[in-house]
């Protein structure tokens, strides 16, 4: 009788260990028990340089946008030339090695506008060479209306040797940017104040633990885990999906 009391208790304890279990992944991927995940922003197309000698480029071991495509594209949706090329890079990068990702570099530009409008947070801009002029640093995490988040770089990145602060187009806690932070125009150090590693860094970030982000709930959680508010992951969603709608006219030669 004890022993069968005591598996009636077990059978209890495992059930609300798998319904917490569930709950937390529902929430985690920005969903409500019961309500079905929206689908993830179509992801646009883009038109790729073509090069003779068949060799890649630009980030790593992938290609430019097309300087054509790149200009059109540009006046379509209102992003600057240089993000835009980093982000359709960033995502051609994050393709290639993570080939099960399929993230769009739409995904990839509309963080980039909810985190800093491309850049031009503070009144700022991105140089030729992808480097942020103006000083992009986010408010103090010190869990007035934020998360309390003590200094993990000693000021170094956002300088704020009391609480951290997230820096760059992308928006990084340097906490995550020293785990997650890529050399995205091979200059060999990675910097969250230049666009090119910081699009690269959160590429990388989205495409990791093996999501597949043409999935709901693969595309939902990955943007949930890059900030963890449901109001963020549908202005997200709707900032791709605008994109992806006014690029849609364009032809493509390959997909990011």
């Amino acid at each position: 009788m004890l022993r069968l009391k005591r598996l009636a208790v077990f059978c209890v304890f495992a059930i609300c260990v798998i319904t917490a279990g569930a709950f937390w992944v529902l929430r985690e991927s920005g969903a409500d028990a019961g309500t079905a995940l929206p689908p993830p922003p179509p992801r646009a197309a883009v038109k790729l340089e073509t090069l003779s000698t068949g060799l890649a480029t630009a980030v790593n071991v992938t290609r430019n946008a097309d300087a054509e495509w790149l200009v059109q594209a540009s006046a379509q949706t209102g992003i600057p030339a240089r993000a835009l090329r980093a982000y359709v890079s960033a995502a051609s990068a994050a393709n290639h090695a993570a080939p099960g990702c399929g993230i769009g570099w739409n995904t990839v530009a509309a963080i980039g506008f909810v985190e800093s409008a491309h850049g031009a947070y503070g009144g700022g801009s991105l140089s030729a060479a992808g480097q942020a002029t103006g000083p992009i640093v986010g408010p103090s995490l010190d869990g007035d209306g934020f998360a309390a988040i003590a200094d993990t770089d000693a000021g170094v990145l956002d300088g704020d040797p009391l609480w951290d602060r997230a820096v760059g187009p992308m928006q990084f806690i340097p906490s995550t940017w020293k785990l997650a932070g890529q050399d995205g125009n091979g200059d060999g150090k990675a910097d969250p104040f230049n666009v090119d590693d910081a699009a690269l860094s959160a590429a990388g970030y989205l495409c990791a633990h093996g999501r597949n982000l043409s999935a709901a709930n693969g595309w939902t959680a990955a943007v949930y885990s890059y900030n963890q508010s449901g109001a963020y992951v549908d202005q997200v969603r709707r900032q791709a999906t605008s994109y992806a709608e006014e690029t849609a006219a364009r032809t493509s030669t390959g997909l990011n």
